[in-house]
């Protein structure tokens, strides 16, 4: 009889069951996942998703982007009315005959994402840098959204 772990519904996680299958059918079959599944779909490129963060200061929208191993140049940003778009391509290395693929994990080919913008950032003023991977988009806000402080005389 095997003990089952038992973890409550809010902690319940797809991509971590989907983990532990995996781990199940590798050891039901003796090999990594990889060999047995269609190879194909492994191994073509996918459109895949870039992580954000995105936070807000006094005076601006700040959002970063993860994308390690890529080129400043091979980074598209646009903007088309308030929505920004952050696109381009992470190029396969060149495989040698001489080498074994074990595993494949990381992800290469077109990456796109779309964010919508609060309508108090002035888009025609955003800035961006690439340092280390990471991509930052510095939006400031318009005036009129920046917090005003007024002094209140006391009496």
């Amino acid at each position: 009889m095997a003990l089952i772990k038992w973890r409550p519904r809010e902690e319940w996680d797809p991509f971590r069951d989907l983990a532990e299958f995996e781990e199940e059918m590798q050891r039901f079959w003796g090999m990594p996942l990889i060999h047995w599944y269609p190879p194909k779909l492994w191994r073509e490129e996918r459109l895949w998703s870039v992580p954000l963060d995105i936070h807000e200061t006094k005076d601006a929208l700040v959002i970063k982007a993860d994308l390690p191993g890529i080129k400043k140049e091979e980074i598209d940003i646009s903007l088309h009315g308030d929505i920004l778009t952050i696109k381009g391509e992470k190029k396969k290395e060149e495989e040698t005959k001489d080498k074994h693929t074990h595993r494949l994990e990381r992800f290469y080919g077109s990456f796109q994402r779309s964010i919508s913008l609060p309508s108090y950032v002035d888009t025609t003023k955003a800035k961006a840098s690439y340092k280390d991977g990471v991509l930052e988009i510095t939006i400031p806000k318009t005036e009129e959204a920046k917090p005003k402080e007024k002094k209140i005389e006391i009496k």
